[in-house]
């Protein structure tokens, strides 16, 4: 047998992808074979503390046995029907996500911007239908900085100028305000908004968590002027930030949430606009769709999700390993680190543009055995899948430390 060093693998597999991906991404220079919790196995056999757990999408560990059963069960059953006919998982998932927030209806579908542009359909169609907007005059008023996919329609307000550059002519009927200023939105709205549309913790941008009065002003001022509020949870719901969602923490209930990511329980896409009937239900038979929006495998993990987050085990790990995180994390200001934002076990981290670069620290923190992601320069974000342990966290802060010191910091 002819042996091949770890190195040539992952060249091999790095150079296949780079060949033959297209290259939207760039991401660090490792090859993950396989998972378990909070960790991840390259092909060279080296683990790494998974501090990114796909944007949210693996809150709950790689190969939770859970999730994995409930898959494992349903694809020797039957994983794809269409909408065209009824499935015995739907009906159960809808159900119990439904009731997990509060409300009446749900609208499945599969990505994260599937459900924004979905739920930009619903505010536009519940506009002209119950709030009596003359067609084709609605508007939705957005944040600056927002982060809600990559689609058209998405990116027309975004001010993102590597997501939306080049990319033009752009989808009309958006207006878009400072974040954090409810004064801003109310003043952004007439008498043909018809929605609202904002992250409650802002993920992409960098972990920006405004003041607390900012979401129950929102909600005030929609509710005042007939408006939808509608909260971007994709990637702050469902534990992340220490409760269900990231709006319960200033107790705001929406009028729709959009959820995917940790929905799908890092195994399948799962995503969904949850509302109650008087505003879901403006939608008609063929009006919208999608061939694997609530199919039976997507149900019945997203079903074990939702009963995992009832228990609210998760949320509890998330707001107690947050608190440890945070406490680790701010003790760095001053040593490297300009400014930190924690919201339960996720954090945005600014690092001193003259020591290094975001990127420059991941690839360093890699290097060291933790995996991160940078954005917006001199930021990185840690959020590690709810179940990592309070040792391992405070490894992967002491490994950023020790980045952070051969870089020069004091």
């Amino acid at each position: 047998m002819i042996s091949v060093d770890s190195s040539t693998l992952t060249d091999r597999a790095i150079a296949r992808e780079e060949e033959h991906a297209a290259h939207n991404y760039h991401p660090l220079p490792i090859v993950v074979e396989s998972g378990d919790g909070a960790w991840v196995t390259a092909v060279d056999g080296r683990r790494y503390l998974d501090c990114l757990a796909a944007y949210s999408a693996v809150n709950f560990g790689h190969s939770n046995p859970v999730l994995l059963d409930a898959a494992r069960a349903q694809l020797g059953r039957i994983t794809l029907t269409s909408r065209a006919f009824h499935n015995d998982q739907l009906g159960p998932f809808v159900e119990a996500l439904a009731a997990l927030a509060g409300k009446e209806m749900v609208l499945p579908m599969n990505t994260g911007a599937e459900a924004v542009e979905s739920g930009i359909k619903v505010a536009r169609a519940w506009g002209y239908r119950v709030k009596g907007v003359a067609d084709g005059m609605a508007n939705i008023v957005v944040a600056d900085g927002n982060f809600h996919g990559r689609t058209i329609s998405i990116v027309s307000f975004s001010d993102d100028a590597t997501a939306r550059d080049g990319f033009g002519p752009f989808t009309p009927g958006f207006r878009s305000v400072p974040y954090g200023d409810a004064a801003a939105i109310e003043a952004a709205i007439d008498e043909n908004t018809v929605a609202v549309l904002l992250e409650p913790i802002q993920g992409e941008a960098g972990i920006i968590v405004p003041p607390a009065s900012y979401l129950p002003a929102v909600r005030a001022i929609c509710t005042s002027h007939n408006v939808l509020m509608i909260a971007d949870e994709i990637q702050s719901g469902l534990g992340r930030t220490g409760t269900t969602f990231a709006c319960e923490s200033v107790g705001v209930v929406p009028d729709l949430y959009l959820l995917g990511k940790a929905l799908g329980g890092g195994i399948v896409p799962v995503s969904a606009v949850v509302g109650n009937a008087d505003i879901l239900g403006v939608l008609r038979p063929g009006e919208h769709g999608s061939t694997f929006g609530g199919n039976p495998l997507a149900a019945a993990v997203g079903s074990a999700v939702v009963a995992m987050l009832a228990t609210g085990e998760y949320q509890r790990l998330a707001d107690a390993r947050g608190s440890l995180l945070a406490a680790r994390l701010e003790a760095l200001l001053g040593h490297g680190v300009l400014a930190v934002r924690t919201a339960g076990l996720w954090a945005g981290i600014d690092i001193d543009p003259a020591l290094a670069t975001g990127r420059e620290v991941c690839e360093r923190l890699m290097e060291r055995g933790v995996l991160a992601k940078d954005t917006h320069g001199s930021t990185i974000r840690l959020a590690p899948p709810l179940v990592v342990s309070e040792a391992d966290l405070d490894w992967a802060v002491d490994q950023l430390a020790a980045v952070l010191a051969e870089l020069g910091a004091a």
